[in-house]
């Protein structure tokens, strides 16, 4: 069969409209750092002491110690002070209270961060509560929490924080916007609700779960989609309509023989499924991870700046 010119050209441009859009977060965290660093140049220069951070981790979880290693690489490339702390997995609640308490007290310490998952002897909740809620860099603190809610100034949780960066950088606008969040967690789901819906932000949010029937109802009339679920293939492209955007909070370790580590890293959401649909999409690796990371320094560099004033 025959084709016009014109129809041919119609044609061309309805398949590179069809192309999955990749939303990479490496660049945005990269540029996120090199601002922070002359800031940081800036407010040493005038002054004042570097940032600094302590961050305390227990056990010998492989993917907490990967995470702390990267806080680590960031803090040192941006000439703050760092602190570790390591214990083993048996070490007691009282012993990392007791830390924390100290750590409070010491003015060469604007941020703390305590590693997540603790192992289940020690509660999370009274680890969390024990951070001063002008150290508590994760954000994660229910004064934090409480002020995130109300609409009032406080340290956003990074991964939201980074997630509202990365949506920035691509020109996702949320006004009026359909958002969907799968996913409940205080680190990610609850707080991402708590900013979508903030004036100025102005989405409209629905929070979803492992209880929500049909979630193809809710993601498929959504323009924005945050899959942070913990678990592989939540969702694929028959969960999504054209010209969405999918931000996948997703970091799931697969077991692979074929890789030299012996597994591979996947989100939530089926990325391969959508390469051939008008969808935005937040790669893993490469994607909100980094963020993360990111938008942790940045929130230790505002500590510091509370400090000297």
């Amino acid at each position: 069969m025959m084709c016009s010119k014109g129809s041919l050209m119609t044609m061309v441009i309805s398949i590179i409209l069809c192309i999955m859009r990749r939303l990479g977060c490496k660049a945005v965290a990269d540029a996120t750092i090199e601002e922070l660093k002359n800031k940081t140049e800036l407010f040493v220069k005038e002054g004042n002491r570097a940032p600094s951070l302590a961050v305390v981790l227990v056990g010998h979880d492989a993917a907490s110690e990967t995470y702390v290693r990267k806080k680590a690489e960031a803090a040192e490339a941006l000439g703050f002070l760092h602190f570790q702390y390591t214990f083993d997995e048996d070490v007691s609640e009282d012993r990392i209270l007791s830390l924390i308490r100290d750590l409070n007290e010491r003015d060469d310490v604007d941020g703390i961060l305590v590693q997540l998952p603790l192992p289940g002897h020690i509660s999370e909740s009274r680890v969390i509560e024990a951070i001063s809620p002008e150290k508590d860099v994760d954000g994660f603190s229910p004064v934090n929490s409480g002020r995130l809610l109300a609409g009032e100034d406080c340290f956003v949780p990074c991964t939201p924080k980074g997630i509202m960066k990365v949506l920035e950088h691509y020109g996702i606008g949320t006004a009026g916007k359909k958002a969907v969040i799968i996913g409940r967690s205080n680190i990610v789901g609850k707080p991402m609700a708590a900013i979508l819906m903030q004036r100025g932000v102005d989405a409209t949010v629905t929070v979803c779960h492992t209880k929500t029937p049909d979630l193809r109802e809710y993601t498929l009339g959504a323009d924005i989609i945050i899959v942070a679920a913990g678990h592989p293939g939540t969702i694929d492209e028959s969960y999504v309509s054209e010209g969405a955007a999918v931000i996948d909070v997703g970091v799931n370790r697969i077991p692979d023989a074929s890789r030299e580590k012996g597994f591979r890293l996947s989100g939530d959401a089926d990325y391969s499924s959508f390469r051939d649909r008008d969808v935005s999409i937040t790669p893993v690796p490469g994607g909100i991870g980094v963020m993360t990371v990111a938008m942790l320094m940045s929130n230790t560099f505002e500590a510091a700046q509370r400090r000297a004033r």
